[in-house]
């Protein structure tokens, strides 16, 4: 996850935020997306619509943000509020975002305060969509956040699950938790910063586990927080994302699509399969390098003279090999990760440079994972090395810093 300190606004104030909430069932969610926000510090106004107000009243709002509700034109005319919210936001987020608020802001019609808010918002704009899947996939709502999103708004993906009654399909309201995790990182990154807009981007994340009998598996200390990043900070940036998680208990990042896998065989076949479409591939998980020749249908037992049964290994197959090696789109960028530790043979840039030229992808973000460094830890510091030659260093910072460092370079790499 990253910082949720609050960026500074351009005015030097606490940032201010506008959350815009219409009326969908999912709209007692955006409680806890306002407690997010007003707890790290930023300065929230709440405009929620006239049938949002029939799922959660007035008073919820005002107590959870510390200010009066702006829920009409009506109100407080002399300060003009249908013009002046959306002019001194510097963020203005939508949660849930229903079908019928959407076409009405892809279409320009402003008839309630919400509305007037996002013609007159000149900051980043964030929907977080929530409807029933048919709704969801209608022809004008696809077109609607089409626009949307062409115009430079921030239209999440819905997540798929339980909906209203005993429905279940895509269009839940992604975890608030999420929604707040993109929407920082498009208010620090700014209205302009939606660069990979149009682009589908597949990242892997996690480790593989190679199973020696029903219990017990060989496998790595890969966390899939660095992986889980760079699929946040896609989202975040405009991009279509798969993410191919291999054994990872973290939630879902906002707007992404998952697909979950546990040995490397699944994990080459997920990302074979869905590198075929892709402008980016990005191989951040850690598939296990060797596996045993066979697996014991039962819990193998200890042995009564205390000997240890014999585990015999065969090599995986190179997955980032294979993906750099078999690109089915021109121009796709591959992306490697190289968690070293530097011996005998050479320093950690020294091992990461020949794995470079070995694995035949364009660029090979390495770790300094000496002593444990890195798994399973907030931030992270790495060298990004490209087939030119270049290496860029990344400080030690957040892995969302370290993420949006490393989609520099793909989109760097996209206009070339």
């Amino acid at each position: 996850m990253s910082s949720t300190a609050p960026a500074a606004s351009p005015s030097g104030t606490r940032p201010r935020v506008v959350l815009g909430v219409s009326g969908g069932i999912a709209a007692y969610k955006a409680c806890e997306l306002l407690r997010r926000f007003t707890e790290s510090g930023h300065d929230v106004t709440v405009v929620p619509t006239a049938s949002a107000l029939e799922f959660v009243g007035a008073p919820t709002w005002a107590a959870l943000s510390g200010k009066p509700v702006a829920a009409d034109v009506w109100s407080g005319v002399h300060e003009v509020p249908h013009v002046r919210i959306g002019q001194q936001a510097d963020l203005v987020v939508v949660a849930p975002a229903t079908a019928d608020v959407m076409a009405k802001a892809a279409h320009g019609l402003a008839d309630d305060l919400l509305t007037n808010t996002l013609l007159t918002a000149r900051c980043p704009v964030v929907f977080a969509p929530a409807m029933h899947t048919e709704m969801w996939e209608h022809p004008a709502t696809r077109a609607n956040v089409a626009t949307l999103r062409e115009r430079g708004a921030v239209v999440i993906e819905p997540a798929e699950g339980r909906l209203t009654g005993k429905d279940t399909g895509k269009g839940r309201l992604p975890e608030p938790g999420e929604i707040f995790e993109t929407a920082l990182q498009v208010m620090t990154r700014g209205a302009g910063a939606l660069d990979l807009v149009g682009r589908h981007v597949v990242v892997s994340a996690g480790g593989t586990r190679e199973y020696l009998d029903p219990v017990r598996f060989l496998g790595n200390r890969s966390s899939g927080l660095q992986g889980y990043a760079l699929a946040r900070s896609a989202a975040a940036r405009g991009a279509h994302v798969t993410l191919v998680a291999a054994n990872v208990t973290l939630p879902d990042p906002a707007g992404v699509t998952v697909v979950r896998v546990e040995t490397t065989s699944e994990l080459r076949e997920a990302m074979l399969a869905a590198a075929g479409e892709a402008d980016a591939v990005v191989m951040a998980a850690a598939p296990a390098d060797f596996r045993p020749t066979s697996t014991s249908e039962a819990k193998i037992k200890k042995a009564a003279d205390g000997s240890a049964p014999a585990v015999h290994l065969e090599q995986n197959p190179d997955i980032l090999a294979e993906l750099s090696r078999e690109r089915r789109r021109a121009k796709q960028v591959v992306v490697g990760f190289a968690a070293e530790t530097g011996d005998e043979t050479g320093s950690v840039l020294e091992l990461g440079r020949a794995k470079l030229a070995r694995k035949g992808c364009d660029l090979l973000v390495v770790n300094d994972v000496s002593g444990g460094a890195v798994f399973g830890a907030a931030d992270n510091a790495v060298v990004i090395l490209s087939t030119d030659g270049e290496a860029t260093e990344v400080a030690r910072a957040s892995k969302s810093d370290v993420s949006h460092a490393i989609w520099d370079q793909v989109a760097r790499r996209f206009v070339m």
